[in-house]
């Protein structure tokens, strides 16, 4: 039985294998439910995806997405400690993905690669207010998400996204005090 530090892998290639959680980590892990209700609403739009996991923690959800068959992930965390995990938990589950170390804000204004067709961000609850819900934030993302690609934010219940001319909310769901938003980048001229 794995211990209270340690997430599963609900599905695909590095499906049922234990990731790290290191002792007195500064982030909460997504519980494995909301992951397979994330996932389950993603469902098609996985298998090919170039995927950015934002606030990246252990790299879970990232590594989901590899796992279900992304063809490329991109973690950023700024913490150290999760770097290390991301790195230990990509070669536990015999993936490939790009570990940066850095906030949000400045991966997303510093990125110059290809964009992204699904975003998974997971920022902590404590620093989160508001965060997702300014418009700067929601235009940084979508300069890196191509028209008609996705944004999975998993957040607490009581947040909200105001409404967006760029991004349009395709599913909301609860699962406690945790919420996930579904949100499609709208294609030019919607």
């Amino acid at each position: 039985m794995p211990g209270a530090g340690r997430v599963r892998v609900v599905a695909g290639s590095a499906g049922g294998l234990w990731l790290k959680v290191p002792k007195g980590f500064p982030s909460r892990p997504t519980q494995d439910r909301v992951k397979q209700a994330m996932f389950s609403t993603l469902g098609a739009r996985v298998p090919g995806a170039r995927v950015l996991d934002l606030f990246a923690g252990t790299g879970s959800l990232g590594i989901e997405a590899l796992s279900r068959g992304a063809v490329s992930c991109v973690f950023v965390d700024s913490d150290a400690g999760a770097v290390r995990a991301i790195t230990e938990n990509l070669a536990h589950c015999r993936l490939v993905g790009r570990v940066e170390r850095g906030d949000a804000a400045g991966f997303l204004e510093g990125w110059r690669g290809e964009a992204f067709d699904l975003v998974l961000a997971d920022p902590p609850y404590r620093r989160e207010s508001g965060l997702l819900e300014k418009a700067d934030w929601f235009r940084a993302l979508a300069e890196r998400v191509v028209p008609g690609g996705y944004l999975a934010w998993e957040h607490h219940r009581s947040a909200r996204v105001g409404p967006d001319p760029v991004w349009e909310i395709i599913r909301e769901g609860r699962y406690g005090e945790t919420a996930v938003t579904l949100l499609k980048r709208r294609q030019t001229g919607e």
